[in-house]
């Protein structure tokens, strides 16, 4: 009997993995410990192993596609079955008609409703009659649609034979491009070459006769070599997530700085005292690590920052589980200093850069990249003063930290008189807090912005209190 392979749920929170690579083609042997392929979510990246022996029959999605957990990816079994018997059209698992007597059935595994009702096969069109009917993923009928590409003709890869997006836009690859309006004027016969900027094909291109076009006469004609790269993998899911996050919540930011004097102080004192610094597991600590020590310990006192809004329901946690953002070769992560304000400060330093390094290793755990309740994303190393950090919903509360810079400070009395003309420059860090307006007004907000900068401002006192 045949094994099918599902997608496997990669923690609790996630619902689709995207598969990345696959390390067998069709018709490999495999042990049960062979790894099939990589797949990602937009947290980490995970090898999934075959977990039967037998022959690869059938791998029922190419790369980059985004697969729904729990959904046949593969079919393994014996040379020579035919896959398509242990597998229906819509991709869910069947039992074998033909399996020996006595051989345990495979468990058949549903396609999600939404897939079954988007996947189901539209009417065969004109020339297809005599090859039956024509399968066309939601994805691929989109994408001609949006580039009024007809689908008469095409073959797919898919399973089964259906038509996928790679398919698409491998057609799109062998025609000339088209404007606006010539895709508005739908599918039609197309000339080799229009006369657009670029040889883009345009609308009255499509109701002119098909003529070569002579060279350019001028540079000034074209627009010079495009490249274009599908948004796929890891950044696609940002991508969603960002536009989610900003049409789902009422976004406002507070932008503030605060003295950074101490901070600077602590960090010098840190690296000039590196063989007591080494024995008391300081040696590493950055201006970063004294950030979020201040935060840790500055929510409890507000705790409606620390909080879930998910949909009429506020979910106010009294544990600070700290997500750091991270910047990755794949894009951004957030792993989550758990506990964040029962740790001390070498403690924190020593999660941050244990996250940091297997988030851009691609070897972080699932639970490891969820479950924050309040994100700090720091920028200043990249000569950022202020920024619009975007929410990590359902959280409310977000902090971007900025580079530290000298400003202005108007001095009074004796300090005044001393320096002569009444001011002085003091490095000061930028603090940018964005909050959900449907859970947190202005006002609050800004008194927790302010208390944090008091934080910071004296945190040589703040690591003296524990």
């Amino acid at each position: 009997m045949a094994h099918i392979l599902i997608m496997p749920r990669q923690g609790n929170t996630v619902e689709s993995c995207i598969i990345t690579d696959w390390k067998v083609k069709e018709g490999d042997a495999v042990t049960a410990e062979t790894t099939i392929c990589e797949v990602e979510t937009d947290k980490a990246s995970f090898e999934v192993p075959a977990g039967a022996a037998g022959t690869v029959l059938k791998l029922l999605y190419p790369s980059g596609d985004d697969v729904p957990v729990l959904q046949p990816i593969a079919v393994i079994g014996n040379a020579g079955e035919d896959w398509k018997t242990f597998v229906s059209k819509d991709g869910a698992g069947t039992q074998s008609s033909g399996s020996a007597a006595g051989a345990s059935p495979v468990k058949a595994v549903q396609a999600p409703a939404d897939k079954a009702k988007t996947d189901a096969a539209p009417p065969a069109p004109s020339g297809e009659a005599s090859s039956g009917e024509l399968f066309v993923s939601p994805r691929a009928r989109n994408l001609a649609a949006k580039e009024a590409l007809p689908l008469d003709g095409l073959s797919g890869t898919g399973p089964g034979g259906r038509i996928i997006e790679r398919d698409i836009e491998a057609a799109l690859q062998n025609r000339p491009s088209l404007t606006a309006a010539a895709k508005a004027a739908g599918p039609g016969a197309l000339p080799p070459q229009g006369t657009g900027i670029g040889g883009r094909v345009t609308a009255a291109d499509l109701a002119a006769p098909h003529t070569p076009l002579s060279p350019p006469h001028s540079l000034l004609s074209t627009e010079g070599a495009v490249t274009e790269t599908p948004i796929k993998g890891i950044r696609r899911v940002i991508s969603d997530r960002m536009l989610k996050s900003l049409t789902e919540t009422a976004q406002f930011t507070l932008n503030a700085s605060a003295q950074a004097e101490k901070l600077q102080e602590i960090r010098q004192r840190i690296k000039t005292q590196s063989a007591f610094s080494e024995d008391y597991g300081l040696a590493r600590i950055t201006i970063n690590d004294l950030v979020l020590y201040a935060v840790s310990r500055t929510i409890p006192r507000f705790p409606f920052i620390n909080a879930h809004k998910t949909g009429d329901m506020m979910k106010t946690f009294e544990r600070v589980h700290l997500g750091v953002a991270v910047d990755t070769p794949k894009g951004l992560m957030v792993p989550v200093i758990r506990n964040a304000n029962l740790l001390s400060l070498a403690q924190i330093s020593f999660e941050a850069k244990r996250l940091a390094a297997a988030c851009q290793g691609g070897s972080a755990l699932p639970d490891e990249l969820a479950g924050s309740t309040f994100t700090v994303t720091n920028l200043g190393s990249f000569g950022i003063s202020s920024f619009t950090p975007v929410l990590n919903i359902p959280e409310v509360a977000i902090l971007g930290v900025g580079g530290i810079e000298m400003k202005p400070v108007a001095l009074t009395g004796a300090e005044a008189d001393e320096c002569g003309c009444g001011v002085c420059f003091e490095p000061h860090i930028g603090l940018s807090l964005t909050i959900n307006h449907q859970a947190v007004d202005g006002a609050p907000a800004a008194k927790f912005l302010k208390a944090l900068g008091e934080s910071l401002a004296n945190i040589d006192l703040l690591l003296t209190a524990g």
